[in-house]
Parts: structure tokens; C-alpha cells; sequence
């Protein structure tokens, strides 16, 4: 018999690890999200008590998926007598009740569920919360808030896509090559949301959460040996590029360290350098979009020596490129911002209040921030204490709460 603490420990780090792995395949194997998750749940429930007095497997993920499938298929026996839906799905799944092989239970089945999420039979606001929600284990409150919208609102918008997904019949699988283009716009808007809820969370006492930063990662590259588009490959560049700066981001005590004072002894050189190559390329097809401007941006700085030595000429040149093409508030901002390093901080200041004026971004902090800093570098003291505390009462992550909080002892 194992210690429970043992094997408590080590259920814990496999749902940590791998949970959304495991619900993915039983995704696929039993054809229903919430009988999925339901038969996770359970097949977890269970390694406690069975790890404890048979071992922990060699296998952890493939006994999880095995026993939560067989465990999904008892209770819709016992259903079966009373529901004939459930009686017809039983009846389907005992007819394939013997244990899947090896290769099977072990598929990498989250690119599949991502597709599958992002299908275009679904409506175009419900696919990125449903895969967000389903295959990255956001909370409902969590996509909210990146959506700006209420959890009660996006927990409808996934309840109804899972069950058009169940009604339809949509199949769980990557599409055949001519259909990968169509649903590529959503799945790269996916994997890119993942990475920057991993790079900076949008709330909680951690800036970074690297697991959510590496599957993005890892998603991305499927998606180019899959379809090596110009954009998927200028969105892994993206992903590699700021991901190469993780390390110097936080201090020893979690604090955030802005980029102008991260130690660049730090940053991945590895990754700067597959990343700059990935730009190259995505450059080079003239089929490049957003993501690989966004991503010559972050080469510029993934280049730059020292802070001092950053080419903020050739930032915002790309930046006007990409609000050309691709318009946002967001965009806007971070062009202002360049340009307040490359003209001063009156110019920045300036198209700054303009966004704000057209009322956008009043409710993103990095926007007060911004402005804050550049009212500060101008001595407009008032000012900056004024947009710090503005910026202070809209964030929702620690991390960032305290860097505005020392900025604001500072003026003080």
C-alpha cells in the first residue's frame, strides 16, 4: 500500500499536467463533452483509492482515459433503462467496448478539439470561449473577462455550443487539408489567446503560467507541420519570441519587471533565434498577416542589445503597417507608446488622449498606465497620480497591482 499523501501528490500533478489531455481523448472516444468530463472526473476519483493499493502505473494518462471510458459506459447502462437517447449512445458504445489500443488512448487529441470547437457551424462568438474553456481549462469568469462580457453571458454561449456540436453531429477530427483555411483564422485566434492568458494571466496572484505558454507553443507547432501557412508561422514566432522573455519578466519575489529593466542575460537566446528565422520565412511568402508584423516587432526588440539600443524608428514603422491593415485600440496604443521612445513623451501623450477621447480602452489599465508613465516623464506629477490610480483600480492581476502601487510610493 502507497502513503496517501504518495499518491495524492501524484493524482494532483497528473490532473495538473495532463487533465485536459485525458478530456480531450474521451472527448473523442464517447462523442459528449459533459459525459467526458464527467468520466475524468470520476476516473480521478477513482486512481486515488486504486493507486493506493495496486500502484501508480506505468501509464498514468492511459489508465485515466481507459478507466474514466469504461466508467462513462456503466453509468449510461444504468441510464439506459430510462432515457432511450441514452439507451442508443450506450448501445453505440458497447458495440465498441473493447479497450482502445495503446496508440489510441495516448493520441494527442487537443488540435483535434480545437478544430472541432472552432467548426464553422458554430457561431463565431461562442468558438473561442468553448476551446478556451473546454481544451485550456479557463474559467467561465476568466474568458469573461478577456471578453468583456458577463460569465452568465459566456457560460450560454459554451452550454449552447456544446450542445449544437452534440445536435450536428460535428465530428471530432482536423479537417481534410482543402478545409483547413477556412476554420485557420479561429484556431490561430485561439492558440494565441492560450499563450497571453499563460504570458500575462488576466488575473490571480501569478503573472506567468508557463504550462499555458508551452501548449500554446506546442499547439502551434502541430498547426505548421500541419499547414505551414504564412501566419501560422509568424504566430509561432510571435509565441517564441516573447515566450524567449519569461524568465526575466517577474523578480525573485514575483514581482514584475518592466522590459526596459529585464536583465537580457536572461532572455532564451534559443528561441530568439528560431524565432527570427520564423519571421524571416513568414515575411518572405508575402502571405503574412497580423501576427507576423506583431511578430517583426518583437524581433526588433528580441535584437536589441540594451534597452537604449532599441530601433524605435523601425517599431513604429511596423506599427503603422499594422494599424494600416489591421486597426485596433489596442494597436493604436502600443504605436503611441513607440512613438513617445522615438519622438518624446508629448507626442505619445498625446495620441494617447486621443484613443481615450474616442472613448475606447477607458476600461484597459495598460492604457492608464501608459499614460501615467509619460505624464510622469513630463514632471506633470497630479496627472501621473491620477491615471496610476485609475490604472490601479481596473487591474485585476497582483503581480501588476504592486509594480502601480511602488509607481505610485514613488511619486509620493
Amino acid at each position: 500500500m502507497l502513503a496517501v499523501a504518495q499518491v495524492r501528490g501524484e493524482v494532483e500533478a497528473v490532473y495538473r499536467h495532463e487533465s485536459r489531455r485525458i478530456l480531450a481523448t474521451l472527448i473523442r472516444l464517447l462523442g459528449d463533452f459533459d459525459l467526458a468530463e464527467e468520466a475524468m472526473h470520476d476516473a480521478f476519483f477513482i486512481a486515488v483509492e486504486r493507486w493506493q493499493r495496486d500502484g501508480i502505473p506505468a501509464n498514468p494518462r492511459a489508465w485515466l482515459v481507459s478507466t474514466g471510458r469504461f466508467k462513462a459506459i456503466d453509468a449510461l447502462r444504468r441510464r439506459a433503462r430510462f432515457d432511450r437517447s441514452q439507451a442508443d449512445l450506450s448501445m453505440l458504445l458497447e458495440g465498441q467496448v473493447q479497450d482502445p489500443g495503446e496508440e489510441e488512448l495516448l493520441a494527442d487529441d487537443r488540435l483535434r478539439l480545437i478544430f472541432t470547437c472552432c467548426h464553422p457551424a458554430l457561431s463565431a462568438d461562442a468558438q473561442v470561449p468553448l476551446t478556451l474553456r473546454e481544451v485550456c481549462d479557463l474559467t467561465t469568469e476568466q474568458i469573461a473577462r478577456a471578453f468583456l462580457q458577463s460569465p452568465a453571458t459566456i457560460a450560454q454561449r459554451i452550454v449552447r455550443a456544446k450542445a449544437k456540436i452534440r445536435d450536428a453531429g460535428i465530428p471530432y477530427q482536423v479537417p481534410e487539408l482543402n478545409e483547413l483555411p477556412e476554420r485557420l483564422g479561429s484556431v490561430l485566434r485561439v492558440i494565441y489567446l492560450v499563450f497571453n492568458e499563460g504570458y500575462s494571466a488576466s488575473s490571480g496572484e501569478a503573472l506567468l503560467q508557463q504550462d499555458l505558454t508551452d501548449e500554446a507553443i506546442r499547439l502551434a507547432r502541430l498547426l505548421v507541420q500541419l499547414l505551414p501557412d504564412p501566419e501560422a508561422v509568424g504566430l509561432l514566432a510571435l509565441m517564441l519570441l516573447q515566450a524567449s522573455r519569461q524568465r526575466a519578466r517577474t523578480d525573485g519575489q514575483g514581482n514584475l519587471v518592466v522590459l526596459e529593466q529585464q536583465d537580457r542575460s536572461l532572455w532564451d537566446q534559443q528561441r530568439i533565434a528560431e524565432g527570427c528565422e520564423l519571421v524571416r520565412q513568414a515575411l518572405q511568402s508575402r502571405g503574412f498577416g497580423a501576427y507576423t508584423v506583431q511578430a517583426a516587432i518583437a524581433a526588433v526588440h528580441a535584437e536589441a542589445a540594451t534597452a537604449e539600443a532599441t530601433d524605435w524608428a523601425e517599431i513604429v514603422g511596423l506599427y503603422d503597417v499594422l494599424q494600416r491593415h489591421w486597426p485596433s485600440a489596442v494597436v493604436a496604443l502600443n504605436r503611441a507608446v513607440a512613438l513617445a521612445k522615438r519622438d518624446g513623451p508629448e507626442v505619445g501623450l498625446r495620441e494617447i488622449e486621443g484613443i481615450l477621447a474616442r472613448g475606447e480602452l477607458l476600461d484597459y489599465h495598460l492604457a492608464h498606465a501608459a499614460r501615467a508613465e509619460l505624464h510622469f516623464q513630463l514632471g506633470q506629477v497630479e496627472q501621473a497620480r491620477a491615471a496610476w490610480r485609475q490604472a490601479l483600480a481596473l487591474t485585476r492581476q497582483e503581480p501588476e497591482r504592486r509594480h502601480i502601487e511602488r509607481r505610485l510610493q514613488a511619486i509620493e
